[in-house]
């Protein structure tokens, strides 16, 4: 990652303005030069900003509780069923929590998810980027998230734009501050990652707007960073990053995408107003990011990741809930209207999910806590079959009944809807070719 200090009006959601910072990391030219990226394209009949396939995924940090949002059972005993009621939707026979009132009017444009499994309890965003557990990819080498994917086999839309963006903000428990790593793939294929800072960033002393005047000032600090660089091959990705960087000082294509002030104000209130403050070890509810995934996938972005809010609620689950229940129901209905009233929802896949789900039965402090026994997602866009429920759980929540969905079987519908085989392969760190995914069947009922 390279801290790049420059001018950039506007504030970010953590205070931070936006002439203090452009952060350039892992941006992916596949390894090709501008021209032969561009005589490609051009040969495919690819323009920058046309249409593509693109996925926007929201990570709910610390597992969401499925059966306080999407998957209520009011005939519960009070300790397994809570406070919240269920409300109808505008699909007759889908209901969800009385507190995501704009999700259920777009529930026809909705794809409920009730039963995946396979989680492991583990913290992190992991699985919910690659479709493994932390310790299968750790072990595996560092499975590559869905965007480094995206990188390495579409390359960029528009060279001046990089494939993969995330936007989760930095937080005090970094497993869930991750946008989504390259693993194996390398540093050309990490996210640009604008807003988080800490040790993650590469930040050299003095590097200053005077010192990145020219080009080879550029490279020379380019050249610095080889000594932080991981050996284990990254470095290899190091050109690519170079390249890229080059082009985004030259152009203003995404800095002008990552500043929402210039939506119309009204479009902007309507996708709301966040807490912008992190809770605890977590995240804040920073609504412009919805708004900016939007703006950043028109530019050309193929996937942004976003890090919603603190969901790890072992204490007060309602309280809280009440609290960030409609911010999340704001903010995700809003994108969803807004890519469909652009003519972008048929390509662009969203995607909103936790790393599990919480126990059926309410704890002595009014909280739920970890159950990886099932879990839920909301699937839009995509071109995917919406309108419906997959996936039955038991009369407490607590297991599926039928249908249960793996993390894999979601990446693999992911895949489908971006064009993406998911039985394909890329190359690890010693080139040997790796299968995408180990399932390769999509969720049926969705494609």
């Amino acid at each position: 990652m390279l801290t790049i200090w420059g001018p950039w009006q506007g504030r970010t959601c953590d205070g931070v303005s936006r002439r203090d910072f452009l952060r350039i990391g892992g941006l992916a030219l596949g390894g090709l030069t501008l021209p032969q990226v561009m005589a490609l394209e051009a040969r495919a009949g690819i323009r920058p900003g046309s249409s593509h396939k693109a996925v926007i995924m929201v990570f709910l940090a610390g597992g969401p509780p499925h059966q306080d949002m999407v998957d209520l059972k009011p005939e519960a005993p009070p300790e397994i069923r809570g406070e919240f009621r269920p409300i109808a939707t505008k699909v007759p026979g889908i209901e969800i929590c009385e507190h995501l009132p704009r999700l259920a009017r777009l529930a026809d444009k909705l794809a409920i998810l009730r039963t995946v499994v396979g989680a492991r309890g583990e913290h992190a965003a992991v699985q919910c980027f690659t479709g493994y557990p932390q310790l299968v990819s750790e072990a595996q080498g560092g499975r590559p998230s869905i965007g480094a994917i995206l990188s390495y086999l579409k390359g960029p839309v528009d060279p001046a734009v990089p494939p993969f963006v995330g936007l989760s903000p930095q937080m005090g428990h970094r497993p869930w501050a991750d946008p989504g790593e390259p693993g194996y793939l390398g540093l050309a294929h990490a996210p640009f990652t604008p807003f988080k800072g800490g040790d993650s960033s590469l930040r050299p002393e003095g590097l200053t707007r005077d010192r990145l005047r020219t080009r080879q000032t550029l490279r020379q600090q380019l050249d610095g960073l080889r000594a932080e660089i991981d050996r284990s091959g990254s470095l290899d990705g190091l050109d690519a990053f170079t390249r890229q960087a080059f082009e985004i000082m030259g152009s203003s294509k995404l800095a002008e995408a990552l500043d929402v002030t210039r939506e119309d104000p009204r479009l902007r209130e309507r996708y709301g107003i966040g807490d912008m403050k992190n809770v605890d070890d977590g995240g804040p509810c920073c609504m412009d990011h919805f708004l900016m995934a939007r703006r950043l996938v028109e530019a050309g972005v193929r996937c942004v990741t976003i890090g919603f809010g603190r969901w790890d609620y072992h204490g007060n689950n309602f309280g809280q809930c009440r609290e960030r229940l409609p911010k999340l129901d704001m903010g995700l209905a809003t994108l969803i209207e807004d890519l469909d009233s652009r003519g972008m929802l048929d390509d662009v896949t969203v995607i909103a999910w936790g790393e599990f789900g919480r126990t059926p039965t309410i704890n002595r402090d009014g909280g739920r806590d970890h159950w990886p026994q099932t879990n839920c997602a909301i699937l839009a866009g995509g071109g995917l079959r919406t309108g419906q429920v997959i996936g039955q759980t038991t009369r407490d929540a607590g297991y599926p009944k039928d249908r249960p969905v793996t993390f894999q079987e979601v990446h693999a519908t992911l895949y489908h809807a971006l064009g993406i085989d998911p039985g394909g392969t890329v190359p690890d760190r010693g080139g040997r070719p790796v299968r995408i995914l180990d399932t390769l069947e999509p969720i049926r009922e969705l494609v």
